[in-house]
């Protein structure tokens, strides 16, 4: 058992305490820590947590509690400074994405950890799902051969969907983006090497920043990636992972995931067209912990037996996959000129 201590117990954080934290059999809680008093007594008063269990501080819990890993679930601008101190307190981490605000900021957390001898991993949960699993092993043993393009759509209407990050800068590529990008570089097992992007914001939009954007990536060995996003379309939803064709040499893989919308909640679909022929259906594998009870449960397993399984987000991993947001940022903002990933990653 790998015994926990929970940072962060606002709306997100909440939803650790309920719904993940409790399904992940290998987690054994000690301490929730939030210095906002109103939550750590809605945990108490609703969760029944003990109030010995609930700390103010950081330093309050660890001096009180013996534990193992810190499951850090804060708003953005809090994981550098929050997991830095965890890490020098000699506590392993899983923190929310993005891990930290800037490039030079996760790769300072990234060598703290190897200094300290310590897990530091980023919980990429749209990676424990089974269809990007499978489309990744698909892709890795050459179904149709070499890919010749990606193609992926992301749909939302925030307006009518209640999205409340109508402040927050660049609310696609920082916040949902991440997560398709992070996915490119698990199913394509390969890195990204340079990308252009245009972001822009439609009239009538009650967002403040650019709720739109496409892009077009191009990986190191070579595969081009088309990639639509919007929080303001009005078109037919798509899963929270997008709708992917990959479209390769011999035929396409075709697949979405995470189709939960509005109190629904509907199975990761994949399809497999071979060249000229019609699409057909395949079964997929369930998976033991899924989405965020996954990310938990593969941390749990490398602090317990010193193993990483299988496309385990580590933080120097996941400096990737924050390198693509920085740099489509960057692209967008000099409408749309091609920035080398390498260039962020200096």
């Amino acid at each position: 058992m790998v015994k926990a201590i929970q940072i962060g117990l606002g709306h997100w954080g909440f939803s650790w305490t309920k719904d993940v934290i409790p399904n992940v059999p290998t987690i054994e809680m000690v301490g929730y820590v939030d210095s906002n008093p109103d939550a750590t007594k809605r945990v108490q008063a609703e969760l029944g947590i003990a109030e010995s269990r609930c700390f103010l501080s950081l330093e309050a819990a660890v001096k009180a509690v013996d534990a193992d890993l810190a499951i850090c679930t804060l708003r953005t601008e809090a994981h550098y400074p929050v997991v830095k101190q965890c890490l020098e307190l000699g506590l392993n981490v899983i923190v929310e994405k993005p891990f930290a605000s800037t490039i030079a900021q996760a790769k300072e957390l990234v060598a703290l950890a190897k200094a300290k001898g310590r897990v530091l991993m980023v919980s990429q949960n749209y990676r424990f799902q089974p269809a990007p699993i499978a489309a990744a092993e698909l892709i890795g043993a050459q179904k149709f051969g070499p890919v010749n393009m990606v193609s992926i759509d992301f749909r939302r209407h925030a307006p009518s969907q209640g999205y409340r990050y109508w402040d927050m800068p660049d609310p696609l590529l920082a916040d949902m983006s991440i997560h398709h990008f992070d996915l490119m570089r698990m199913v394509l097992g390969d890195e990204p090497k340079r990308v252009s992007c245009r972001t822009w914001n439609p009239p009538a939009s009650p967002f403040g920043h650019h709720p739109i954007g496409v892009a077009t990536l191009e990986f190191e060995k070579g595969t081009i990636v088309s990639y639509r996003g919007s929080w303001m379309s009005s078109g037919p939803v798509t899963p929270w992972s997008g709708e992917w064709t990959m479209d390769c040499s011999e035929g396409e893989i075709i697949w979405s995931s995470r189709d939960h919308f509005m109190g629904k909640a509907g199975p990761d679909r994949l399809a497999l067209r071979e060249r000229d022929k019609d699409a057909v259906p395949v079964a997929l594998d369930a998976i033991g912990l899924a989405d965020r009870m996954g990310t938990l449960g593969a941390v749990a397993h490398v602090i317990e037996t010193g193993a990483a399984p299988a496309r385990f987000s580590s933080g120097e991993d996941n400096l990737h996959s924050l390198a693509l947001v920085q740099a489509t940022i960057l692209s967008a903002s000099r409408a749309g000129e091609w920035v080398e990933i390498a260039e962020i990653m200096a």
